[in-house]
């Protein structure tokens, strides 16, 4: 089954506003086996409104529709689709009741204009929004459905998994849908394809591979469709082993993932402590690390030592030692990862030295070359990358392998 969704709101055509809705929408529909065929973006006009819906049902059942929902008015999704309906308001105490809760919970008085909220199209059911003002509303004429939502992500997110997510389920008939996500690293998506491609030839035809490539990371996801989802594992099961085995030297994970969550998930599995040392990487290790629920456990924490003043001071790295190899080298990150890891009492440590860019490279140490230590009680190991891009860029993909790095040196040394 295929579904579209409709993005309404100048401030995404004019970039203003990234459209992170569709793709977190794309991701929940598939879970439920629908396909979102199509993305269209509008701006706030009721014709534009009305034209995508037209052109959009001549596709699909199912539409879904986000922004353009707030009391202001400039917000003119909820008027406009009256009309696209041919129908008047009706208010929805059970919103109004919500409202006034709301506003009284936040100490605020409830506005006339807040209270418009509660009003909604005749034609169309309630979808509670528990986390907003604005409730969703779902629409179903001649087996179209549209679904609109607020444009606020978390506000959309929560409809969308308390309400949209089961009416839809019970609604239309969907088949199984089955993926498999490994993730590899460090290994350029034009090679892996080719030596992937003996492989990828011998696939049947109800089986999908897709190439998914983020910086240095690709995904890769095998996907099936179909009626009956044991039969969709069990058939894709030999497949699927066999992609692991082919991956297997560039292999991060077995799963949709990033470097830094995987990495975080196996030491709070088994219960190592972990910390850091950053200089080139300033920072961007830990913050991702902190995003993680439950990481407390097991990150103890980190230093940002970029100038070589605290290098010496905070880490303990010997002045001589970076005189004589300079701070991107291999003996500096080595003696940065014990000095955390001293500093700290952490199983582990990773530290990373190197040259970002634009500029502040040379013949021997061009823009890119980043040495990425890890050390355990027992032993130190630092390696040098040589990573290519933005600045951003050069800083994302060293964080990566700075947590390949270590997952891999556990491996070893186990």
């Amino acid at each position: 089954m295929n579904a579209e969704i409709i993005t309404v709101g100048d401030e995404l055509l004019i970039g203003q506003t990234v459209d992170t809705n569709s793709a977190w929408l794309g991701t929940e529909l598939n879970r439920i086996g629908i396909w979102v065929s199509r993305r269209t973006a509008v701006g706030d006009r009721a014709d534009a409104i009305r034209a995508a819906l037209d052109e959009a049902f001549t596709r699909v059942d199912l539409v879904i529709m986000t922004g353009g929902l707030g009391p202001t008015k400039d917000d003119i999704t909820k008027k406009t689709l009256c009309e696209y309906f041919e129908c008047g308001y009706r208010q929805d105490e059970a919103v109004l009741q919500h409202l006034t809760q709301l506003f009284s919970k936040r100490g605020r008085r409830l506005l006339e204009i807040n209270k418009i909220q509660a009003d909604l199209p005749e034609a169309c059911s309630t979808l509670m929004n528990q986390m907003g003002t604005a409730p969703g509303m779902w629409f179903d004429r001649n087996g179209k459905v549209l679904v609109s939502m607020p444009g606020v992500p978390y506000e959309m997110k929560h409809i969308t998994e308390t309400e949209v997510l089961p009416r839809i389920r019970e609604h239309f008939t969907l088949p199984s849908i089955v993926h498999r996500t490994l993730t590899v690293i460090n290994i350029p998506e034009s090679a892996l394809s080719k030596e992937l491609e003996p492989w990828e030839q011998q696939l049947p035809s109800d089986i999908k591979l897709a190439y998914l490539p983020q910086l240095n990371t690709i995904r890769l996801r095998l996907t099936a469709s179909g009626a009956d989802k044991r039969a969709l594992e069990a058939h894709m099961d030999p497949f699927w082993n066999e992609l692991l085995t082919q991956c297997k030297p560039y292999l991060l994970a077995a799963a949709d993932t990033s470097a830094v969550a995987h990495c975080a998930q196996a030491f709070m599995n088994s219960g190592t402590t972990l910390s850091l040392a950053e200089s080139c990487t300033g920072g961007n290790i830990a913050h991702l690390f902190t995003l993680i629920p439950g990481v407390s456990s097991i990150f103890l924490g980190g230093v940002v030592a970029y100038a070589n003043s605290l290098k010496t001071s905070l880490l303990g790295v010997p002045h001589a030692l970076i005189a004589e190899h300079g701070a991107v080298s291999g003996p500096v990150v080595a003696a940065m990862a014990e000095g955390i890891r001293a500093k700290t009492g952490s199983d582990y440590a990773i530290a990373t030295s190197g040259i970002a860019g634009p500029g502040g490279g040379t013949d021997k140490k061009p823009v890119g070359t980043v040495w990425i230590a890890v050390a355990s009680k027992q032993e130190t190991r630092a390696q040098k990358w040589h990573f290519y891009g933005t600045r951003e860029h050069i800083i994302e993909r060293a964080t990566n392998t700075a947590c390949y790095q270590l997952l891999t040196f556990i491996t070893d040394t186990a």
